[in-house]
């Protein structure tokens, strides 16, 4: 038969070894709290000889510095958890805590219930509060506890700081290029409404056109390309003679190019397409899309590492975004 592994050494050992309490062996090994020198040195002893390591996760449970970096997405319905950004934004979260044996949980946090944010202040579990999609009532409903390990990625308050790409001044790039490169009847499909992000772009085109003195045509989209096509549509029943469409985000624009392309719509011929992301399909797709980059990676990265470290950090973190011109525009 196999020879058993040995049984690892546990604290209660370690504090019979010693000759006191597992509350006193307890406080010794964590560093915290009285312990008189004798009883220091009984447990150190002890626990060298039976070569005891405290377990990461049972520690940090005791202690309540937390053993996961919560992922909370906000949405109006749990399916926003399928978009490719979250997988993007949670792959980067999971590789800064990996280094640091903390685990990463992804959560639905209703659109207009945040009360799941107390639940998730009382969990000893929880080492800190990724915010993604914050809105002013979600940022308004983080209880004091889980001030100083919350950050956003989007919006920002007085006590959550923020992380995010300047889409402003990627819309302003993207609208000012299509603007100098001859378009004159630009529409742009916007993303959701209740997202304040989405506010900056669309203040962004709006002030490039009238720059200009030409017409805002906008209409709302949904981040996906089936809204991106649906949006199109419309686009071309109220403005037929548009020249140029901005899609606030790649995946819609992928939805521009198929709607057109089903059409018979030449692009960029008869119309201009662009987007926003830099997915790794946007260089993929016929013709490939002109776009402005989003450190996604980066932002989510910078992110966790604030919530971890505790450190401070800024109010707000804005990265800038690159224009990158291909075919479609």
């Amino acid at each position: 038969m196999p020879s058993r592994a040995p049984r690892r050494a546990t604290l209660e050992d370690v504090a019979r070894m010693a000759g006191v309490s597992r509350s006193t062996a307890s406080r010794v090994i964590a560093g915290y709290g009285a312990a008189s020198p004798i009883a220091r040195d009984r447990v150190v002893a002890a626990a060298t000889q039976l070569g005891y390591a405290p377990d990461p996760a049972a520690r940090a449970l005791a202690t309540g510095a937390g053993v996961r970096l919560v992922v909370a997405v906000v949405g109006s319905v749990p399916t926003v958890l399928h978009d490719p950004y979250v997988d993007r934004v949670v792959r980067a979260a999971a590789e800064v805590c990996a280094r640091r044996a903390i685990g990463v949980s992804l959560e639905w946090l209703p659109l207009h219930t945040p009360g799941r944010l107390r639940q998730l202040a009382e969990d000893r579990g929880v080492r800190g509060v990724l915010l993604v999609n914050t809105t002013e009532l979600i940022l308004a409903a983080v209880p004091a506890a889980l001030e100083g390990r919350t950050v956003s990625i989007g919006i920002g308050s007085g006590t959550v700081p923020s992380f995010d790409v300047d889409n402003g001044g990627a819309a302003r790039s993207i609208v000012g290029h299509l603007v100098t490169s001859g378009r004159r009847r630009i529409a742009m499909i916007s993303g959701p409404d209740w997202m304040p992000c989405t506010r900056r772009p669309v203040t962004a085109y709006q002030e490039v056109l009238r720059a200009a003195g030409l017409a805002v045509r906008s209409v709302p989209g949904d981040f996906t390309a089936t809204g991106g096509e649906a949006a199109t549509l419309r686009i071309l029943e109220q403005w037929p003679d548009t020249d140029a469409i901005f899609a606030n985000s790649d995946a819609m624009a992928l939805g521009v190019l198929a709607a057109l392309r089903r059409r018979g719509v030449d692009v960029p011929g008869d119309i201009a397409v662009a987007g926003f992301d830099d997915v790794p399909f946007a260089a993929l797709s016929a013709p490939a899309l002109t776009t402005a980059s989003h450190p996604v990676e980066q932002i989510a990265t910078s992110a966790a590492r604030a919530v971890l470290d505790r450190a401070w950090v800024p109010p707000a973190t804005a990265y800038p975004s690159d224009l990158i011109l291909r075919e479609s525009a």
